[in-house]
């Protein structure tokens, strides 16, 4: 009787852990909602002559409906790459939540700002020189952050997290060498600064440039003096890591979405063909679990991905339409992908079927519009 007593007590304790998360491809354990509050932050990207900009918190439900929870100043004024169609820093990562922070830019300042996450309430700790001009993605890693800036020549800043605070590391200011003016046109300006998730290099996408740029990470943060450079003629914008040395990379000029494996020195080495969603303008890419989607800007659609037996496979060109919409930057919470639309002012939240097919479940208005050249840019969530 003891013996089965104990067993009871294992399988019971066995069955709490189960249900209590569930680990998932990008290695992340998605828990149920217990008690913790879950957010959604967008970022107004608004100008100094509109205010400034500022961060909307909406409080995320169970069920993935959104409700408004409030409107945080960064501190910083909002900017605009040149000639962008509906988004105007023209980039990814340009808002990111890190675990209990936030991490802003403030692309007509030259500035980021960092947030306290607390639940829906934001407390801002610091604004600071980003290192460049036009700060437009910023990317976070084991206390290690990367700003681009896509101004004039282009650089790449990176900072050491210490204590809430950001201090720049000497030895990680990069210049990219474009030869772009201070605010550079939507196709010179480079999209996307990220690091591989084993902390190896931080790479930058440079759009119709066709090129990506990896700088192997070095003591402190430090960068290599020069990338290593991978031609890619469909137009590298966004990317993600489906694995710790794979990843998925959006060609907006050919609007597909293509697998690559980061080499040891830094190169890319591509595998298999590009693979084409037939829309139009293919920018920002979102993981959801074993899915990837990604946002056709020019059809204002998403396209869902999968990638089976190392194949990327297209599973819906159009798994989302949004009427009037202009998507563009997209975050995921839990099981919900939250797409945001310039030129319609909104965000759309899906739940994400077993499938991968995407059903509308909230949608949230009253964000700026994109109109003149600026608008809207930036979305995270908790």
């Amino acid at each position: 009787m003891r013996r089965k007593g104990i067993i009871a007590l294992v399988l019971a304790a066995a069955t709490m852990l189960a249900g209590a998360g569930r680990a998932t491809a990008d290695g992340k354990s998605h828990h149920r909602d217990t008690g913790r509050t879950h957010a959604v932050f967008v970022q107004t990207n608004k100008p100094r002559s509109a205010g400034g900009n500022t961060i909307r918190v909406f409080k995320r439900a169970g069920n993935g409906r959104l409700s408004a929870a409030g409107e945080f100043k960064t501190g910083g004024n909002g900017g605009a790459v040149a000639g962008a169609p509906t988004d105007a820093l023209a980039s990814q990562g340009s808002l990111v939540h890190d675990g209990r922070l936030l991490f802003a830019v403030n692309a007509g300042s030259n500035t980021i700002t960092l947030f306290r996450v607390h639940g829906t309430k934001l407390r801002r700790l610091q604004v600071t020189r980003s290192g460049g001009l036009l700060p437009v993605s910023v990317a976070v890693h084991h206390g290690l952050v990367y700003v681009l800036n896509a101004g004039g020549d282009g650089a790449v800043q990176g900072f050491r997290l210490k204590h809430d605070r950001l201090h720049r590391i000497a030895g990680a200011n990069r210049s990219l060498h474009l030869g772009n003016p201070a605010r550079p046109s939507f196709v010179l300006s480079p999209a996307q600064v990220g690091v591989d998730p084993l902390g190896r290099f931080v790479l930058v996408t440079t759009k119709t440039n066709n090129t990506v740029l990896a700088f192997r990470v070095g003591h402190g943060g430090r960068l290599a003096k020069r990338p290593v450079s991978t031609r890619d003629s469909n137009g590298p914008f966004a990317f993600t890591f489906d694995t710790r040395r794979t990843l998925l990379l959006v060609g907006v000029t050919t609007n597909t979405l293509t697998r690559h494996r980061l080499e040891r020195r830094g190169s890319l080495r591509q595998i298999g063909a590009p693979v084409p969603n037939g829309q139009q303008a293919s920018c920002w890419i979102q993981r959801v679990g074993n899915f990837y989607y990604v946002s056709n800007t020019g059809s204002s659609t998403v396209s869902s991905y999968r990638v089976e037996h190392g194949r990327l496979v297209l599973l819906n060109g159009r798994a989302a339409a949004i009427p009037g919409g202009g998507t563009i930057d997209m975050t995921a919470s839990g099981r919900f992908l939250y797409v945001q639309n310039a030129t319609a002012g909104n965000v759309q939240g899906y739940a994400v079927n077993d499938d991968g097919s995407l059903r509308l479940v909230t949608t949230v208005t009253g964000l700026p519009r994109f109109a003149n050249g600026i608008g809207m840019e930036g979305i995270a969530a908790s």
